[in-house]
């Protein structure tokens, strides 16, 4: 239960479940004496059912109330709360701090902003799912308890395994090249893996979920390329065109293609800013930056990709 307000002869209820609200319409003299006296025993945030008759409003929320017939108290709600996870809050802006949010996760989540991110969530991992499988994509499950690293550079969560020391999978790689040796073509992944990063950036994650694709028997690396893009657009457009990106207010520009770039120009656009990197040497984080906005500004998009690096100063499994 969201709200009640009391009119006299009229009470309301703002009823809020995943789906969105819907307003409960009481009368005194017509909705009977045992429901109008349970709903003196509500409190913010109570759980309730209702069985009703449901009628056209255009001034409800929804355009529709319901007039109940039954109405089952599930659980009522300590109060106070510690936080308001009402739509009136958040749009004052009413945000309790991190630890209280944290403490009492379970609140925070029925935020109508908390709760989009996990749908938005849910529909672009559904759309990507569908996107690779309409691409001929089967998916895996890999072990996410190994014996030793699968990618260098990264540390690694150690586990005890019984008696032995083992470790979380910090990637899908060596699994998925090993289906390709076995035949099977195209595999991915929705992989959570870990990563012991000590650094305090969004780059630096110590779970990740992503995306992991592998693909064999290609002509080119355009092929990769294209399949990797059009997954970035179906992703994308899922997003772009839902009531979540909404709610969380937030637009999202789709490019119509993006720019591929080979390293050679991109050392030569970066040289044009002022920065010098020798030919071999790796672009880093500052230098990536740099040239988003550069592509940003001459093809009119913030996605794009960078072809022919350096052998040497990549993984042996991305080359």
């Amino acid at each position: 239960m969201q709200e009640t307000r009391d009119l006299g002869n009229l009470k309301f209820i703002i009823l809020r479940d995943r789906e969105g609200t819907a307003q409960i319409c009481m009368k005194k003299k017509i909705t009977g004496d045992e429901i109008l006296n349970k709903v003196k025993e509500l409190t913010k945030e109570s759980v309730i059912s209702v069985r009703g008759n449901l009628s056209a409003n255009p001034k409800a929320p929804n355009g529709y109330e319901i007039f109940p017939n039954e109405l089952n108290i599930i659980s009522i709600a300590n109060v106070p709360l510690p936080l308001d996870p009402s739509e009136k809050a958040v749009k004052a802006d009413v945000t309790a701090n991190i630890d209280t949010r944290l403490d009492n996760r379970f609140l925070d989540l029925r935020k109508k902003d908390v709760t989009a991110i996990f749908r938005l969530r849910n529909n672009i991992i559904n759309a990507g799912r569908k996107f690779l499988r309409d691409n001929k994509f089967i998916e895996i499950n890999s072990p996410k308890i190994i014996a030793s690293a699968s990618e260098g550079g990264t540390e690694l969560f150690p586990i005890a395994y019984f008696d032995k020391e083992a470790f979380l999978a910090q990637s899908p790689q060596l699994y998925k090249q090993m289906l390709m040796a076995a035949g099977f073509d195209r595999v991915f992944e929705t992989a959570t893996y870990f990563r012991a990063e000590s650094h305090d950036t969004t780059r630096h994650l110590n779970e990740i979920t992503a995306f992991d694709c592998e693909m064999s028997f290609v002509d080119t690396e355009n092929d990769v390329m294209d399949v990797i893009e059009g997954l970035m657009k179906t992703i994308l457009s899922e997003a772009r065109d839902s009531e979540e990106v909404k709610i969380l207010n937030k637009e999202i520009s789709i490019p119509e293609k993006f720019p591929r770039l080979s390293y050679d120009e991109c050392l030569q656009y970066l040289n044009e800013k002022g920065i010098t990197i020798e030919w071999g040497g790796d672009i880093d984080t500052k230098c990536e930056r740099v040239l988003g906005e550069i592509v940003k500004d001459k093809f009119g998009s913030e996605l794009f990709f960078i072809t022919k690096y350096p052998l040497k100063i990549k993984p042996f499994y991305t080359a």
